[in-house]
């Protein structure tokens, strides 16, 4: 069984930063991406920013120059610097990673979100 945790959501002012965490437990053969997707209140979800296995990452336009993804030291978990946020930002953050597992066939999975929220 796969879970991923995040952590690191809350208030802040704008121009101010957070971090967001993921870390993804269980039978992990091998890890092919991990991203950040989000969802404000009466949007759909979108792509905030992924970083794949070989290193190479992927932005939206709407959070390039303000917000970086890295991958951790221990194996599985990734993060989001996010600086400069703007009352825009506000959203459930939601870790994305596609994995293969013991099943030996690449699935995707989510976490259950973590809230940002900047106050103007």
């Amino acid at each position: 069984q796969v879970q991923l945790v995040e952590s690191g959501g809350g208030l802040v002012q704008a121009g101010g930063s957070l971090r967001l965490s993921c870390a993804a437990s269980g039978s992990i053969y091998s890890n092919n991406a991990m991203g950040w997707y989000r969802q404000a209140p009466g949007k759909q979800r979108e792509l905030v920013a992924t970083i794949i296995s070989g290193g190479s990452t992927n932005y939206a336009d709407s959070v390039k120059g303000r917000f970086t993804i890295s991958r951790g030291n221990a194996k599985n978990t990734v993060y989001l610097q996010m600086n400069s946020l703007k009352p825009e930002d506000t959203a459930v953050y939601y870790c994305n990673a596609r994995l293969v597992t013991s099943r030996l066939y690449e699935q995707v999975y989510w976490g259950q979100g973590t809230q940002v929220t900047v106050s103007s």
